[in-house]
């Protein structure tokens, strides 16, 4: 633990408590270190801190519309890089039907999210059903293929030379959010059996490698996926955002953090479900702008009502780089204190890294270049 220094002071008009009774016409503002889990400050503005009327430079917040990548490769390898650092890369793949080879990373764990699509991964461990909504965390070294019943979208997660955990839950303990017993393994079934190469015969099976960004591919004359059990406590896992149980406060609007799902060194995941509204009248009901300083934060809108943005679809991505103050749209402003509905209607997938990220190399209109201008008066937006 970092020895900050730990002084508490307040000065102007401020609230006692962070995120509710805030001095009437105001707007509050954090500033925090360490993501969520440091030293913060609240301050509170006349005006929304994000109510900027031009904005120039290479630092802004970004979009990306991911639906209108048009490439459908078979290999994993080749989905579109969308972000990515040093110890994360984030891909978007446009997968459909069944893999022509099996994929090994060599590079890190990767964590899948199934975005549309349904069908089952094979891998060196057995068979698991896909479908929308699903994690599935495989680690570092396994070989694996998919069959999916057509056209299937995925969010792959690299934890590049480190690998996934699950976060320590704290006072809340370690059933909270979901149970771990309720993440599933691969199975050996009969299905699993039926892909295996029959003894005596010979058919080709190719294995592409990724290893330090470069591809080897290692053919077999029989699919190497044919264990016939295992050991151990290491394997892939997968679990469902439907299974999910958020944590929530009726008096406190709780922050981001409070949704960690999986964590690495360098990065974490969280998951956005749907969840009652705050109730108490005091409290806000829409995220609070924040300087997030340590941290880059990336949104994925996987599905329902995201009622924090504005013109976000699912199959969108939002990316929000350090350093200028994060926040609601306008139109959400609106019900930062009397909500338009009792509970939220989302499901969106966070990914905030210490390490500054670079955007992939994308096709021309997959990003929104206005989505700077989403938090501006609607005269100047569209000057």
């Amino acid at each position: 633990m970092r020895d900050y220094i730990r002084l508490s002071k307040v000065e102007g008009t401020a609230s006692r408590q962070a995120h509710t009774d805030l001095p009437e016409g105001t707007y509050e503002r954090e500033m925090s270190k360490e993501g969520f889990f440091g030293p913060a400050a609240h301050l509170y503005h006349q005006r929304p801190p994000t109510g900027w009327i031009d904005w120039e430079g290479p630092l802004r917040p970004r979009a990306f519309d991911l639906n209108q990548l048009n490439y459908r490769p078979n290999s994993p390898f080749e989905a579109a890089t969308v972000l990515h650092n040093a110890h994360v890369k984030l891909r978007f793949w446009r997968a459909s039907g069944k893999m022509e080879r099996l994929a090994r990373n060599g590079d890190g764990d990767e964590l899948l999210f199934v975005h549309d699509g349904q069908g089952q991964l094979f891998c060196d461990f057995g068979r698991l059903d896909l479908r929308a909504g699903d994690y599935v965390m495989l680690p570092r070294g396994t070989m694996w293929r998919t069959e999916f019943d057509g056209d299937a979208d995925l969010l792959m997660i690299e934890a590049t030379n480190d690998s996934f955990h699950l976060p320590d839950k704290g006072m809340v303990g370690h059933h909270a959010i979901f149970d771990p017993a309720m993440l599933d393994t691969p199975v050996m079934d009969e299905a699993f059996r039926a892909q295996q190469t029959p003894e005596g015969k010979e058919e080709i099976w190719r294995i592409d490698i990724k290893r330090r960004e470069a591809l080897s591919t290692v053919t077999y004359p029989y699919n190497p996926l044919d264990a016939v059990g295992w050991k151990g406590d290491l394997m892939p896992v997968k679990i469902n955002v439907e299974e999910f149980r958020p944590l929530m406060s009726h008096r406190y609007h709780l922050p981001p953090s409070a949704h960690t799902t999986f964590l690495s060194k360098r990065f974490v995941v969280c998951t956005f479900c749907p969840r009652p509204m705050e109730m108490d009248p005091a409290a806000l009901k829409v995220p609070f702008f924040h300087n997030n300083d340590d941290f880059d934060e990336v949104l994925f809108y996987h599905r329902g009502d995201f009622f924090s943005r504005d013109n976000i679809e699912r199959g969108m991505i939002t990316f929000h780089p350090c350093g200028f103050t994060h926040g609601p749209h306008p139109k959400a402003l609106g019900g930062m204190f009397k909500p338009r509905k009792t509970a939220t209607d989302e499901y969106a997938v966070m990914l905030d890294t210490r390490d500054a990220l670079e955007v992939g190399t994308l096709p021309e209109g997959i990003e929104n270049h206005a989505y700077v201008n989403s938090w501006m008066p609607k005269k100047e937006a569209a000057e």
